[in-house]
């Protein structure tokens, strides 16, 4: 089959990408760079089920692509507390590029689109967390992609697009993103361990998230897009919440600083997981001390990363504390 992946350079993205190709599929990438890496696309450059379209999401063209029979959607914006100051960005690219994507799959009638959504919809969720639980999107980031999730099930209702929508909890692991916004926990203390500088705690590390390892969610949104099971919204976490000093143990000794508890961010993500066990017959794989060890195996990785700490955190947190309050 033909797989069209949108943001594959990237994180989770470029996961997928190697799995479908080993299990024989065409893919064709379209990414444009501002989130992914060519570093993780590298390795495919000569391989003859592969090709790779930079572009924005927003701009594609149905005479750009060979029709594909799948459509798997991570293209997006994905930093969380940018999105305070810039909301705009968020919509347009994580809303406005959605519905271009469902419109370029409604016209190839594609048999299914899947769409990367994010457990930042839930807000400040009840534990552990089902796919019923009450929507409060607390930050423009998680109400930009919620927005595209409604889009994607609007397509589905209206035009009868086969879909799922996976809400991804705390995804880690190798390739994960080293842009220039402040981002996610483990990529940050990656680059202060190689730089042997503090790791910038928030409170007291004693809040928990349902990390999961990557190729575990590829193997998720493989299952997803291959199913006969359509129009579902599935959690995709490890139902094992860990905590951040659990976290700075296994990263090995390091000194820390504490910052700020950011309001509107949950003490604890918990992924409820019962329905895409029964359904997509999926469960997670790699335990979080496995996955910790593959990351400090490819460590290098991050050495281009920026580097925070409690000064630059502040500054670039400044409109968090002032609107999230």
């Amino acid at each position: 089959m033909n797989f069209l992946v949108t943001g594959g350079a990237g994180f989770i993205g470029s996961h997928t990408v190697d799995l479908l190709l080993n299990h024989g599929h065409e893919v064709q990438i379209v990414d444009n760079l501002s989130g992914g890496n060519l570093k993780n696309i590298e390795h495919l450059r000569s391989h003859k089920k592969f090709s790779f379209i930079n572009k924005c999401i927003n701009e594609l063209l149905p005479s750009d692509l060979n029709p594909p029979d799948y459509v798997i959607h991570f293209a997006g914006i994905g930093d969380i507390v940018p999105s305070i100051e810039c909301p705009l960005d968020y919509i347009k690219t994580n809303v406005l590029g959605t519905v271009n994507i469902l419109e370029l799959a409604r016209k190839f009638k594609v048999k299914k689109f899947v769409y990367a959504a994010s457990s930042s919809c839930y807000g400040l969720a009840k534990i552990p967390t089902d796919e019923s639980n009450p929507i409060n999107p607390m930050y423009p980031y998680a109400l930009s992609k919620y927005q595209g999730e409604q889009a994607v099930f609007h397509w589905a209702n209206v035009y009868g697009l086969n879909v799922n929508s996976l809400r991804i909890f705390n995804a880690y692991g190798t390739r994960s993103r080293t842009s220039g916004a402040y981002g996610a926990v483990i990529g940050v203390f990656l680059k202060q361990k190689i730089e042997k500088k503090p790791f910038t705690v928030v409170g007291d590390g004693e809040q928990k998230r349902d990390f999961i390892y990557v190729t575990d969610v590829a193997d998720a949104f493989y299952r997803a897009a291959i199913t006969d099971i359509n129009n579902e919204i599935f959690n995709v976490g490890a139902g094992n919440p860990q905590s951040i000093n659990m976290l700075i143990d296994l990263l090995g000794p390091n000194s820390i600083e504490y910052i700020p508890k950011r309001s509107g961010e949950p003490e604890v993500t918990f992924a409820k997981i019962d329905k895409i066990r029964e359904l997509l017959n999926w469960k997670p794989k790699v335990d979080f001390k496995t996955g910790i060890n593959l990351i400090l195996e490819n460590i290098d990785y991050w050495k281009e990363a920026p580097l925070w700490d409690k000064d630059s955190i502040h500054e670039a947190t400044k409109l968090w504390f002032e609107f999230m309050k």
